[in-house]
């Protein structure tokens, strides 16, 4: 654990900044609590799904926490004086053997234009050796000015996009001859899934590296419905060569495209259309009122894919990266 103590503003106040391995239960509640207030100002949550669900379960290959927190000078010599308040907090995730590591950060709303975000994305530059790419989920103009401010350039464009369910006519799948499709089996068939995923994703490092602990994460998440996580395997061999695995957002009432995948070598003939449209029948079926997904803006082929099946752009997330 390192940490870097600086005076803010106003002067009488004492900024923190541990990093730190692991969090503690409370430490993890208290991020988590803090991301909800943000969440509930910018209207989405300014750290993705993978960096929440790493705030538990111990330390993590790779992974460092920065807590930022601010206090009274007064409470270095005064016990009955307020403890330090969590004012910020970024993640660095630099598992990836290649890429640079990726950081997210969010300060407080009631903490804002204070220098806390420039301070973590500070300390973020150091941990990471200036080698580091951050998100801005949502693309605010906020997060874009202080990725200006902290010297990083425009690296990729990530959309969200979503369509209607309420009347959704989809034509009955047309699945590849041979080609079955059943729902996943927790247990039975993770080692399996895991190592389709990865030969699908093998060019999406944030994906393809999925590990049995990441999939436990997810299982043990009240999302999680093994009856909306669709596999096709081949009739006679029972390989696995394609899936979709869809998510509710039950407090939204969102049916989520979360991932489909489909083995190299099994691409081209219409399987990933075909689980798609498994999965939106399904959500459908659930009674959702909507549907969104995730694609990369310069994933061209995806995008007019899903374009095609009446999904529009509702946000924009960014990621931003050091030049050198």
């Amino acid at each position: 654990m390192t940490s870097d103590a600086v005076p803010s503003t106003p002067p009488s106040t004492l900024r923190r900044i541990d990093t730190l391995d692991s969090l503690s239960s409370q430490q993890a509640a208290d991020v988590l609590e803090l991301l909800t207030e943000a969440a509930r100002q910018d209207g989405q949550q300014a750290v993705s799904e993978q960096g929440r669900l790493q705030l538990r379960g111990g330390p993590r290959p790779g992974v460092q926490h920065l807590l930022l927190t601010v206090g009274d000078m007064e409470s270095e010599t005064d016990p009955g004086a307020d403890a330090d308040r969590l004012a910020g907090y970024a993640q660095l995730d630099g598992s990836d053997p290649v890429e640079p590591p990726t950081g997210e950060l969010v300060v407080h709303p009631g903490l804002r234009a204070r220098g806390h975000g420039r301070a973590l994305g500070t300390a973020l530059l150091g941990a990471s050796g200036r080698r580091l790419r951050v998100w801005a989920h949502g693309g605010h103009s906020a997060a874009r000015h202080l990725a200006q401010v902290l010297g990083l350039a425009l690296f990729r464009e990530l959309r969200q996009m979503r369509r209607p369910l309420a009347g959704l006519e989809l034509p009955e799948p047309v699945l590849p001859p041979g080609t079955v499709i059943r729902t996943f089996v927790p247990g039975q068939d993770d080692a399996a899934w895991l190592a389709l995923n990865a030969a699908a994703f093998a060019h999406h490092p944030e994906q393809g590296s999925l590990t049995q602990r990441d999939l436990d994460d997810r299982k043990a998440e009240s999302w999680f419905d093994p009856k909306g996580f669709f596999l096709a395997a081949r009739e006679d061999s029972g390989e696995l060569v394609g899936f979709h695995w869809t998510k509710t957002h039950a407090e939204e009432r969102l049916g989520e495209v979360y991932v489909v995948g489909v083995r190299p070598g099994a691409q081209g003939g219409g399987l990933g259309k075909a689980l798609t449209n498994v999965g939106l029948r399904h959500l459908a079926a659930a009674g959702l009122p909507t549907a969104m997904l995730y694609v990369d803006a310069d994933n061209k082929p995806a995008v007019s894919v899903y374009e095609r099946l009446g999904f529009t752009t509702h946000e924009t997330d960014l990621m931003y990266r050091t030049e050198s």
